[in-house]
């Protein structure tokens, strides 16, 4: 039985899930056909409908989709509503639609795959949207020394630090009293880089030995990845491989099976 999945958002023609998820299939033995669907909006809970009535298996969601997507699930997980993203839709046998996030997670499996400092480490989170509140928890779940948490705007953070309280040491913070402070990781989740631009922040927050990594990939990353490079980060790492790790386990909700990740990441 052929498996009906794909990726929705706007825009989604610059993706590259298609070839990772046909490759998982192909490793695994699994009959899947996986398209991108572009939508706005007003076009998203139609498209939704749409798509599982025909008898679609699952569904990544990308931008701008992935707080308005929740409205559309009969149950969402208990990570994902706390990050108020759903990056991942599946056809529950009983029936219903559940919404679930696997970017967190799969960016600490890269991190872990790359030997990055995690545990005990100083990390610093920079931006307060969707796809940094969606990496909160898993970060806080690898027991850091302290995750800082950044914006421009303190105030922005009041209530999602509070969404996060009694998960770890989460600390807010304005970029710019981010001086004097350094880090063992920093990680950039704001949307400046796909205008070529880079958060205002102060010089010398990379401890020695400090990584670098951007949760895009490709163009969009190469500015805060410059600067970090410039910055003297030790390594600087875009989201490549965090695309990778968060495929593959809404691969696993949809098939069961956890395919190997190894040989994308070579």
């Amino acid at each position: 039985m052929t498996l009906h999945c794909g990726l929705i958002g706007d825009p989604v023609e610059h993706s590259i899930s298609p070839g990772i998820h046909h490759a998982f299939a192909a490793q695994t033995g699994v009959d899947l056909k996986y398209r991108k669907l572009r939508c706005n909006s007003d076009e998203l809970a139609a498209t939704v409908e749409q798509f599982f009535a025909e008898g679609g298996r699952g569904l990544n969601v990308t931008l701008p989709h992935k707080l308005a997507v929740m409205a559309l699930c009969s149950d969402v997980s208990q990570a994902a509503q706390r990050a108020q993203s759903v990056n991942t839709l599946y056809a529950r046998d009983g029936g219903g639609v559940e919404g679930s996030s696997t970017d967190g997670d799969g960016l600490v499996a890269d991190l872990r795959r790359l030997g990055a400092p995690l545990t005990g480490a100083r990390i610093a989170l920079i931006g307060a949207g969707g796809a940094a509140r969606a990496v909160v928890e898993p970060l806080l779940s690898a027991q850091p020394a302290e995750l800082v948490w950044s914006h421009r705007n303190p105030l922005k953070l009041e209530q999602p630090v509070a969404d996060f309280a009694g998960l770890g040491p989460l600390r807010p913070c304005a970029n710019l009293a981010l001086k004097g402070d350094r880090f063992d990781l920093v990680i950039h989740a704001t949307s400046a880089g796909h205008a070529g631009q880079v958060p205002m922040l102060p010089h010398g927050l990379f401890a020695e030995g400090g990584w670098a990594y951007d949760l895009s990939y490709g163009q969009p990353a190469q500015p805060y990845l410059n600067w970090a490079e410039g910055e003297g980060a030790a390594r600087v790492i875009d989201g490549h491989g965090m695309l990778i790790e968060q495929a593959a386990l809404s691969f696993a909700l949809w098939t069961g099976q956890h395919p190997d990740t190894a040989p994308l990441h070579r």
